[in-house]
């Protein structure tokens, strides 16, 4: 590689690196509707409702009450405290990945019931 290349090697916006980090994660509608799934079982569901319009392109909804406060950020998560606590994990998610990938390629609504 010459120096001139080199010189161009910049990083990458972080709305560039959301969006290829976002792709480990989810890379298809399923796995959105998998992690969704899989986000209301760990907080304790014992109904949820999803309804899919398009195969998933167009419109993914679970229906479940539980609060989202933290869950849109990076690594939130309410399982992992520290790294001793990794060989207990029991749950289906607990690096806090899932919901803030799904918020970079898709366009996420949320609404809550009191």
């Amino acid at each position: 590689m010459r120096a001139q290349e080199i010189s161009r090697i910049a990083m990458l916006p972080e709305k560039v690196m959301n969006k290829i980090a976002a792709a480990e994660v989810v890379v298809r509608p399923v796995d959105v509707v998998k992690e969704l799934i899989e986000n209301c079982l760990d907080a304790g569901a014992t109904e949820i409702t999803v309804s899919i319009r398009n195969g998933g392109v167009d419109l993914v909804r679970v229906k479940y009450c539980m609060l989202f406060s933290l869950r849109l950020c990076p690594h939130a998560t309410s399982k992992l405290k520290k790294c001793s606590d990794l060989p207990k994990m029991a749950t289906y998610g607990f690096r806090g990945e899932a919901m803030a990938s799904i918020s970079y390629v898709a366009q996420l609504n949320f609404e809550t019931e009191l």
